[in-house]
């Protein structure tokens, strides 16, 4: 009869745990991985991905107007992108990427990275279904959306069903031309100690 060490047992233990390691990269729903999602093709993952977008933007109150911009696939991801078309003021702009992270943190995003540049302030952050989702303010107060899908399988890509909430432009997208009484309002908002 063979005398079972607690070296053994040990042994056992790892192949035993390398074995389920493998075999959860058979599953076919790698959120980090290249294997494709399972159920989802880039027109699935768009369609998640406007659905983000607008669930983003209408926890923005008041309310800003917004256009489509483009749509990308890479090699197994697709990648939605927006163009904010109201004007965010700089004293205003730590109140609307506020009002972004808290809904992303309510909604279970994780929270990535967040760049605090005073001229270009970012927040990155990730749904718990491995999709990506950045805000970023840029030139003259415009504020830019993106979510990028993690791997899915292959297939055509149309364009969104809602394409705006204002003004749709043909070719390049003009800077900020839309002002907010709240928004572009050059005063921090009521209450709030302006950043240094």
């Amino acid at each position: 009869m063979t005398r079972i060490t607690p070296t053994i047992r040990l042994a056992c233990a790892v192949v035993v745990a390398c074995a389920l390691l493998a075999g959860c990269g058979l599953s076919g729903s790698s959120k980090n991985g290249r294997e494709p999602l399972a159920d989802m093709d880039m027109q699935g993952a768009a369609e998640q991905a406007d659905r983000m977008f607008y669930a983003t933007v209408g926890a923005i109150k008041p309310e800003v107007e917004w256009t489509y911009r483009a749509t990308t696939t890479g090699s197994c991801d697709v990648t939605r992108y927006w163009t904010v078309m109201t004007v965010v003021s700089e004293q205003r702009r730590g109140n609307f990427l506020g009002v972004v992270e808290r809904f992303w943190k309510s909604s279970d995003y994780r929270i990535k990275t967040v760049n605090p540049s005073k001229n270009m302030p970012a927040i990155y952050a990730r749904s718990p279904e491995g999709f990506g989702i950045r805000v970023k303010i840029g030139y003259k107060g415009q504020a830019f959306l993106q979510v990028t899908s993690p791997c899915v399988g292959e297939s055509k890509v149309a364009v969104p069903t809602k394409m705006a909430n204002g003004l749709m432009y043909d070719g390049k997208i003009p800077t900020p031309n839309v002002r907010s009484d709240f928004w572009s309002a050059e005063t921090p908002v009521p209450g709030t100690t302006p950043a240094s």
